[in-house]
């Protein structure tokens, strides 16, 4: 698949992205292994919990009920009990330990209401941990530097995106008046906003947001149509060398797919949001400038970046001693080598 140069519109006016090299995916877990347990591989949903990954699937048999795998992709089994009330799209999601969240615990939430579920690391016990929410839930994710409390965050289709404390208790963030369904908090400064702010996509309108911890918003991009998910490339991703790092994303109604680590060295620190209409990858750089790197193999969904220190539990803060200066540096000489890419 060859990249292709488009203009969008953002912030601070209309850009043209560059050429870039395109992102290859392949299969990680088979359709038919998904098949075989729960009569269904419409993926959805797709987690990392530490010994394994956890998932979802849509309308269908087992549509409430979660599944995991282990670190291959492989042993596809039930996870957890069937959650009540649970349908259509339901979105997952693993504590990182922070906040008072019990590390790698799986937190669960769908479309058809506004209550969160918790399920234990081993599927051994579950329960509803917040409720009450206004709108289906759409996205979660957990702060991981600290902006926003370490805090649950979670986003519903009436445009809702809450602060969640680790006693279950909501508050409103803000609001961005429609639905919101990509989270993720950007490892640098980006668009003008400090590092470990949180960045909302909304397909309906194709624009990413980003919502400052006092709950004032901006609008960064718009034109990315069917904003599906947003993920920002971690600094480190891939440095370890372990085989388990990389972009794992549910490629509806078939698997899951999986970009090795190495696919994303030339984009860390950029925002990688994907098209559900048109099944696009766009890379978006600090300066607001959107790169198209080609084509998600089906219908991009749910979607998570899996690094050496979400594997061993100790993501590093915002800005620390030791990640900010190598940061700094690696994006440094990615800027130099796509100065020697033409446009």
């Amino acid at each position: 698949m060859h990249p292709k140069s488009v203009l969008f519109s953002g912030l601070l006016g209309v850009v043209a992205a560059s050429s870039a090299q395109a992102i290859t995916f392949g299969t990680f877990v088979q359709g038919g292994d998904l098949a075989s347990v729960l009569s269904n591989n419409a993926t959805i949903g797709f987690t990392y919990a530490g010994d394994k990954f956890v998932g979802s699937v849509y309308f269908g048999p087992n549509n409430n009920q979660l599944y995991s795998t282990d670190l291959n992709g492989g042993n596809v089994q039930k996870f957890g009990t069937p959650i009540a009330g649970f349908s259509g799209e339901v979105y997952v999601s693993a504590s990182l330990g922070g906040g008072g969240f019990g590390p790698r615990d799986v937190y669960a939430g769908a479309e058809s209401g506004g209550t969160v579920y918790r399920i234990a690391n081993d599927g051994s016990s579950q329960g509803a941990f917040v409720s009450g929410l206004v709108g289906g839930v759409r996205s979660i994710a957990f702060d991981p530097y600290g902006l926003y409390g370490f805090n649950m965050i979670v986003a519903t289709n009436a445009g809702n995106v809450y602060k969640v404390n680790s006693s279950g208790v909501a508050t409103v963030l803000a609001n961005v008046g429609e639905d919101a369904e990509g989270l993720s908090f950007a490892p640098l400064s980006f668009g003008g906003r400090p590092a470990g702010t949180l960045f909302v996509a909304s397909e309906g309108s194709g624009t990413l947001r980003a919502i400052n911890p006092d709950g004032t918003k901006q609008t960064m991009v718009t034109g990315l149509y069917g904003a599906e998910m947003v993920s920002f490339v971690p600094l480190n991703l891939g440095m370890s060398g372990n085989p388990v790092e990389g972009f794992y994303a549910a490629a509806y109604p078939q698997n899951i797919q999986k970009a090795a680590a190495s696919e994303f060295t030339s984009y860390l620190g950029q925002a990688i949001i994907t098209g559900e209409t048109g099944h696009q990858v766009w890379a978006v750089n600090n300066s607001l400038q959107v790169t198209q790197l080609g084509f998600f193999p089906a219908q991009p969904e749910d979607g998570i970046f899996v690094t050496a220190d979400v594997i061993h539990g100790n993501a590093p803060e915002q800005g620390s001693p030791l990640l900010l200066p190598l940061g700094m540096a690696l994006l440094g000489y990615t800027a130099r080598r796509m100065k020697r890419v033409p446009v």
